[in-house]
């Protein structure tokens, strides 16, 4: 390899790294919500529902994306051939305790389902990382190449620092809003409205506004726009140190309860 494709070959084995640990710190949160809900003995069908939805959304289409790329290159590298046919199993397997999780009813049904959820993608990730991606780089295979672009495998390339930016932008969407010039977002009986702001000036403030909540605190996220990618973010950045709810959901405004514990 020339220097110039020895160095994106390690842009993308790190790009796909950082997504996996984005994905599996946001699985590991929703599993610790469950066990935590669990162990309270409270309702466990906000959480279930959540961790279901973030498996659907993200996992599954990650897994799919995978399947169609990564593991496709590596079924021509014998060193990774039955690894793959482990790995694809996986999968499906993945998809089946995703199903398992949404049919839970118990409390021990929705704890045991999710906490195997969570193990078994914390070790295929792990697997990936650590087997497979070493593998496919050993064999000169051009990862760029076979991945195309591929943001369910890829994610967003840019630095993510707590309370930053993925994408160059904000998580939660409305990407094509240019917002108004010069408006700002303050707390008001508890709210903050956003939907004046640019898609960024949005992101800082939702994280300016959490990080200066005291414990037990809380306020209302009031957006134009389901802002579930958001939560996926606070997910992986403060993990078991936040709450999430819903308090209406379109079409035209959303009000997110976002607190600390």
């Amino acid at each position: 390899m020339t220097a110039q494709a020895t160095e994106s070959q390690r842009a993308t084995v790190q790009a796909i790294r950082d997504h996996h640990g984005r994905l599996g710190r946001t699985m590991a949160d929703h599993a610790l919500t469950v066990r935590r809900g669990a162990d309270r003995l409270a309702e466990l069908s906000g959480p279930r529902t959540r961790m279901v939805e973030f498996s659907r959304a993200e996992v599954l289409p990650h897994a799919a994306a995978e399947n169609e790329t990564l593991y496709r290159a590596a079924r021509d590298v014998p060193a990774a051939r039955l690894l793959v046919q482990a790995m694809i199993r996986e999968h499906e397997l993945l998809r089946d305790l995703v199903e398992d999780l949404e049919r839970a009813r118990t409390t021990g049904e929705t704890a045991g389902a999710a906490a195997a959820l969570n193990a078994m993608f914390q070790a295929h990730l792990e697997k990936e990382n650590e087997l497979l991606l070493p593998a496919l780089v050993e064999a000169g295979v051009d990862l760029a190449g076979a991945l195309g672009g591929r943001h369910e495998i890829l994610g967003d390339s840019a630095a993510v620092g707590e309370g930053g930016c993925t994408c160059g932008g904000c998580t939660c969407g409305g990407h094509d809003a240019p917002g108004t010039p010069g408006a700002t977002a303050e707390l008001i009986d508890g709210e903050l409205d956003v939907r004046a702001l640019a898609p960024a000036q949005r992101h800082e403030q939702i994280f300016a506004a959490f990080r200066a909540l005291p414990p037990g605190g809380a306020f209302v996220l009031v957006n134009d726009h389901d802002p579930k990618p958001l939560s996926y973010q606070f997910a992986a950045e403060y993990p078991g140190r936040y709450t999430w709810d819903y308090l209406e959901a379109g079409p035209r405004v959303w009000r997110v309860r976002i607190g600390r514990p």
